[in-house]
């Protein structure tokens, strides 16, 4: 059955999808012997696929594995890092990073700590990733100095942030201390250190950030020790069907797609 390219690469585990649409741009991809283009579609089972010239075969699709990671402050939340600093993958044993070609969904910054999933599933790190997906994150922050009620609401009712209100936010008040705050917030949208850069905004910049769950996955399970910083586990078949759950309302829609449908509706309006 006929598939676009850059899915196909994510279910074998190659890259994630994403990914695998840079290594097509970069001309990395052939078919047939052909370099392959963005959006082209492709049967597996019939057509000769490689990548930097190593044949993909279905044969090669991995077994799925899910992870969940206690990130330590300090590690970089990529595959690799041109700094040469200590990323994720290194905190795992080198039969799973390297037999399995898993990835971490989505990031924490260097300067944060806490729940991070790792995983080869492209599918589900697509709608993980997704700016739809609806997935509550806990956080536990440590600002500097005390926020007042008024300050809390308006950070709850949403903060512009590049031009942009952010989605309503929960933010509760866990314990007033000398000269900070410690505050809890679940966050339902994604942006690029979105927490620390609204908290800056409002005047009460993040002292340290962890996040402790990702939906119902938490790094303490209730009635067991909480994963160590630095140690990983795998995730249960609940987790897992939670995650897929949650995310199947999200289209799978690539670039590509994306593209053409933006084409298609600027042709209309041109129509009209």
């Amino acid at each position: 059955m006929e598939a676009r390219l850059q899915k196909v690469l994510s279910e074998f585990g190659i890259a994630s999808r994403r990914e695998a649409e840079e290594m097509i741009r970069r001309s990395r991809v052939r078919i047939n012997g052909v370099v392959a283009q963005l959006g082209q579609k492709v049967d597996p089972q019939k057509d000769k696929i490689t990548v930097d010239g190593q044949l993909v075969s279905a044969r090669d699709r991995p077994t799925l594995v899910y992870v969940l990671l206690n990130k330590p402050l300090g590690v970089v939340s990529t595959c690799d890092d041109p700094q040469g600093r200590k990323t994720v993958l290194d905190l795992l044993p080198p039969d799973l990073r390297q037999g399995y070609g898993i990835h971490p969904v989505g990031r924490l910054d260097v300067n944060s700590t806490g729940a991070l999933i790792l995983t080869n599933d492209g599918e589900l790190t697509f709608r993980l990733t997704h700016p739809r997906h609806s997935i509550p994150k806990t956080y536990q922050v440590l600002v500097k100095g005390h926020p007042p009620k008024a300050v809390l609401e308006e950070w709850r009712q949403g903060v512009l942030l590049d031009g942009r209100k952010t989605r309503p936010a929960q933010v509760s008040l866990l314990e007033s201390l000398a000269e900070n705050t410690r505050l809890e917030i679940i966050l339902q949208e994604g942006k690029n250190r979105q927490i620390r850069r609204v908290a800056e905004q409002l005047g009460y910049p993040v002292i340290k950030l962890h996040r402790s769950a990702i939906g119902s996955i938490e790094l303490q399970k209730s009635q067991k020790p909480c994963l160590r910083e630095g140690k990983y586990r795998f995730l249960q078949d609940d987790e897992i069907r939670c995650l897929q759950n949650q995310t199947k309302h999200i289209p799978i829609k690539d670039s590509a797609e994306l593209r053409s449908v933006k084409k298609h509706e600027m042709a209309n309006k041109k129509d009209r």
